[in-house]
């Protein structure tokens, strides 16, 4: 493979990982058995894990290879941006056990699911980089990453303003809303990645 095309296939390496992170965290928050969750968590971890050695790669290579696709810069933001939406994929899924939070609730549910939405757009968008062919159908999905995010803030705003409506429990409260906060961020840091991918559009298209 030519030095400068292994960008592309580490890229791809990554948003797999993250789309399939983004899955199993959906199970997560629909998964009523606590110990069937911490399974479901512990492949989120692992799945941290080797997104952390593609991450790690996608670096070793920036350092190694003077001639890149586009950008190092851009390279190393993309790498940077796309990482965060794994590390908290897995803080949130790792917060709902660590504190003993039942994910039952219509809050973190949406938003598991705009999660896994978002992580699916971001991985055609990132597959799309190779050759840049389909530049129509990447806008798109960037678009549609970025309602995801719109929708994200309006599910953690009414979520919040229930929380402090309904829970009489003062720790239930703060645990309820640091997840919530995690699970908001993930889909801010997905937005991070669109934006990256933009500006490497209009700079190579």
């Amino acid at each position: 493979m030519p030095k400068n095309k292994v960008f592309y296939e580490l890229f791809e390496d990554v948003a797999i990982t993250v789309n399939q992170m983004a899955q199993i965290l959906k199970q997560v928050v629909y998964e009523a058995d606590i110990n069937k969750r911490a399974g479901l968590i512990a492949q989120i971890e692992d799945l941290e894990h080797k997104n952390d050695d593609h991450t790690h790669k996608i670096f070793t290579e920036l350092g190694r290879n003077f001639i890149t696709p586009f950008d190092r810069e851009d390279i190393h933001y993309l790498a940077t941006s796309l990482d965060d939406i794994a590390d908290y994929i897995f803080s949130s899924a790792k917060k709902i056990n660590f504190y003993h939070v039942n994910p039952n609730d219509s809050g973190i549910q949406k938003m598991a699911e705009l999660i896994e939405q978002g992580a699916a757009e971001i991985k055609k968008v990132v597959y799309g980089l190779r050759d840049m062919k389909n530049l129509r159908q990447m806008t798109e999905a960037m678009v549609r990453v970025n309602s995801i995010e719109n929708q994200a803030d309006d599910v953690f705003d009414m979520s919040i303003e229930k929380l402090f409506e309904n829970e009489q429990d003062v720790k239930e409260l703060i645990k309820k809303r640091e997840i919530y906060q995690s699970m908001e961020t993930v889909t801010d840091k997905c937005e991070d990645a669109a934006n990256v991918i933009e500006s490497i559009i209009v700079k190579y298209a």
